[in-house]
């Protein structure tokens, strides 16, 4: 199978990216290569198609975009890794369940890299270090699925402002703290994470 072609978007607004991987989706057929777009934000809470935006305590003076995809709100900014997944998943062979384990395990690979024991939560799309009351989450996931292909992807705090998840109920639990891997002894630039993701996540989605 062919493998994925990845672009490096460096730092970009939020809702120009979100309608160019509505327009990358609806343009693609069969035979259109797969793509991973990795991408910085400046600060931007989305909230996803169903997400409720009482779970949004006080944005204050950052943007609140309501996309489509699933889940509740998160949050974007400078130092989170942005992951885009643009996947043809009818030619991969495995549904959305498969694929939310799979980005999931790819996520606890790479900081199995690093040291760091990271896992996912049954019933709570993303990554967590942590247990009980130290419960955090480092990594969410969220995805759209449109004539059988995917767009949006997965979000990976690296070295970040994580004062704004306080505003909001992060995926819609209150009180879920956030982490960092810059906060886990972790000094790695994002460009270097970036590329340790990409080949986890080529080794668990191919």
């Amino acid at each position: 199978m062919t493998a994925p072609n990845i672009r490096i978007l460096g730092r970009a607004d939020y809702e120009p990216t979100w309608r160019a991987m509505q327009a990358f989706n609806a343009e693609r057929d069969e035979d259109t290569d797969d793509e991973i777009w990795l991408v910085e934000h400046p600060p931007v809470f989305t909230l996803g198609l169903a997400g409720d935006a009482a779970h949004v305590l006080n944005a204050g003076d950052i943007p609140v975009v309501k996309i489509d995809r699933g889940g509740q709100v998160t949050y974007h900014g400078p130092g989170q890794l942005v992951c885009y997944l643009l996947l043809d998943i009818r030619r991969l062979g495995y549904g959305v369940k498969s694929l939310v384990r799979r980005i999931e395990e790819s996520v606890v690979a790479l900081l199995g890299e690093y040291s760091l024991a990271a896992h996912a939560e049954p019933g709570m799309p993303g990554v967590y270090i942590g247990e009980g009351a130290n419960l955090a989450k480092i990594s969410a996931v969220g995805l759209r699925v449109s004539r059988h292909c995917t767009y949006h992807g997965l979000s990976l705090n690296i070295d970040m402002d994580l004062e704004p998840f306080s505003r909001i109920n992060p995926c819609g639990y209150p009180n879920l703290k956030a982490t960092q891997l810059s906060a886990l002894g972790v000094s790695d630039k994002i460009s270097v994470v970036g590329d340790k993701l990409v080949a986890r996540l080529q080794q668990h989605l191919y």
